[in-house]
């Protein structure tokens, strides 16, 4: 009883101490701070902002995933293993409780992305989307906001909405690379949903989370794929492609010496456009496309976001006894399926195209008119309905541009004044539409520094060595005859193979020997990629007027290509033709030609 009476006079004693305290607290009359109060209605209007972008992916009439409109004309992003099962054709819910077709566009299976497009109710709509941010600035304590359809609980295609802290960048893992942690709820349901900074960007697609034993419930640990990744491959994804991602062709390995930082160091490398540029086991890599590497782990998850074809430029150190040498080189990387890899003599591998699959149902709702804009043709092609109309806007935009070349399907000649091998020279190229031996075949026949040449590009006897004539040269002749081709003739020119091939860096020769500093003439050019007997080719096209920048046409992937660069255009009857012509093989300079005369002549 005393130590009741004890506790209550305390407490009697402590209400003048506890009421001033209440009088001085920041908390109000309604129990919040004002600042507090002021997040939560700023958050609130953030969710309000970007949720109309939010996507519930449908198949088999059953909500399976979700994802995020990034445009107006109704492109959006999710998951492939969300997408995948949906056989290209689905449905997909906004919260404004409407219901849209879609088709699959483009696919990176290795990334786990997938580019879908919705279509509007009618022709010209418009649709939410979410502002791209910039996954690099993303740093471990920012906070971070999921959306999506957990459980699939939004029937009423409102996404949930779920908050929490960036618990780290740059994470690869769960098949995935440079993804983003996070503790914000992600749960079955959210894969391919969009994660938002705190000013409503969109910096990453949720796509893998770890489970309970159960196997349902995330224990914490969610990862989101980086925008910035999806960048590098949005170009590609857009053309309707099928994406590979990238590698070296060489094992690094992190090397660490007492009271010194680690070092990632070639522990062994296959033959290959690195090897060719001069790398060797035991050198040290010092950055790769300008950012600094520091072990094997990171250079790994860097390399795991670019797509196969890509050139980036990598620095290395060697050491000997002499002297430490650092050198910049350009790097074509290759792919990272079976066939890039070598067999036991050291020959890349092929193994066969994959036979195409019949897609599975798609989800509920008549979709016989969709249906017409999913073409698949695997294995380079995830929708080549979407490639042809890529194809159609550049070369609309190039023909604009550089005029109609269609009247000048005849003999070309070039006359020009410049280097061949270092050394001033004259040379004469002629493109005849039928001057072979059987007077119905082409024919290149040139002069160059004094010697003569010719080429009959469509026989097919003849060596792998004639068609890489001029010597040095990685096929000039075989080069313009396709240039012929493809300017006169386009998709008609005789190639086997004719498509958009995204958006890959196109580096111009700088002026004189030295071409380093890669990165400060990196141009990201639209590709249009094309075959013609056995022979590929990616042409590149400025992104800002269509004009063709530059061709690289490979006669034997174990060996370089050659590669030719136009510049300084005029104007010559209607038709933008380039006063010089610069031709690398390697990385070496064959010949940097002034054209002097550049002669066209209508079909006989």
């Amino acid at each position: 009883m005393r130590h009741r009476t004890l506790l209550l006079a305390l407490a009697l004693a402590s209400l003048p101490l506890l009421t001033a305290l209440v009088a001085f607290s920041p908390l109000q009359a309604d129990g919040l701070d004002p600042k507090v109060q002021a997040s939560e209605a700023q958050r609130i209007a953030l969710v309000q902002k970007v949720q109309p972008a939010s996507i519930a992916v449908f198949a088999g009439g059953q909500i399976i995933g979700s994802g995020v409109v990034i445009s107006e004309d109704g492109y959006g992003l999710t998951n492939n293993h969300v997408a995948g099962p949906t056989g290209g054709v689905m449905k997909c819910g906004l919260p404004n409780g409407e219901i849209y077709d879609a088709v699959i566009v483009g696919e990176d299976k290795d990334g786990d992305i997938e580019l879908i497009k919705l279509f509007p109710k009618k022709p010209g709509d418009k649709f939410p989307f979410a502002k791209l941010g910039d996954s690099d600035k993303v740093r471990p304590g920012d906070w971070s906001m999921a959306m999506g359809n957990p459980f699939s609980l939004s029937t009423d295609l409102t996404p949930t909405v779920t908050f929490g802290m960036v618990s780290g960048v740059h994470r690869s893992g769960h098949y995935v690379f440079d993804c983003i942690q996070v503790d914000t709820s992600i749960n079955p349901g959210n894969s391919g949903g969009p994660l938002y900074n705190m000013d409503g960007e969109l910096i990453g697609i949720n796509g893998a989370i770890s489970l309970d034993k159960r196997g349902r419930v995330n224990i914490g640990v969610g990862h989101s794929i980086s925008i910035n990744q999806i960048k590098n491959s949005f170009g590609h994804l857009r053309s309707g492609l099928a994406i590979e991602h990238a590698s070296i062709g060489a094992l690094f390995l992190s090397e660490a010496e007492e009271g010194m930082a680690a070092k990632t160091v070639v522990a062994s490398i296959i033959p290959s456009d690195a090897s060719r540029r001069g790398l060797e086991a035991g050198d040290q890599l010092v950055s790769f496309d300008g950012k600094p590497i520091s072990s094997g782990n990171q250079l790994a998850n860097n390399l795991g976001t670019y797509p196969k074809g890509w050139r980036v430029p990598m620095v290395f150190r060697r050491e000997n006894a002499r002297q430490t040498e650092k050198r910049e080189i350009l790097v074509r990387l290759m792919g990272v399926n079976p066939e890039e890899l070598p067999d036991e003599n050291g020959k890349p591998k092929k193994k066969p195209a994959p036979k195409p699959q019949k897609p599975s149902k798609p989800g509920s709702g008549n979709q016989s008119n969709v249906r017409q804009y999913y073409k698949p043709k695997p294995p380079t092609y995830a929708n080549s309905y979407y490639n042809s109309l890529e194809c159609e806007r550049l070369l609309s935009a190039f023909k604009k541009q550089a005029g109609d070349f269609s009247k000048v399907q005849g003999d070309w000649t070039i006359k020009a004044e410049g280097t061949v091998n270092g050394k001033q020279a004259s040379s004469v190229i002629n493109i005849l539409d039928k001057g072979a031996k059987d007077g119905k075949s082409p024919l290149i026949r040139g002069n160059i520094d004094g010697i003569d040449y010719s080429l009959e590009p469509l026989e097919v006897s003849q060596s792998s060595n004639a068609l890489k004539d001029p010597p040095g040269s990685g096929g000039l002749f075989l080069a313009l005859y396709q240039y012929h081709q493809f300017m006169a003739l386009g998709d008609k020119g005789g190639f086997r193979e004719f498509g958009h091939g995204g958006i890959e860096p196109f580096y111009p020769p700088a002026p004189g020997k030295d071409q380093s500093k890669y990165l400060a003439r990196r141009i990201l050019a639209e590709v249009v990629r094309t075959e013609m007997m056995g022979v590929p080719t990616k042409w590149y096209f400025s992104p800002k007027d269509g004009t063709l920048l530059g061709l690289e046409m490979t006669i034997d992937r174990e060996e370089d290509p050659c590669e030719i660069y136009f510049s300084d255009y005029h104007m010559v009857n209607g038709r933008s033709l380039p006063s010089t012509i610069e031709v690398w093989c390697g990385d070496k300079q064959f010949a940097r030609l002034q054209v002097t005369e550049f002669k066209q002549e209508a079909a006989k």
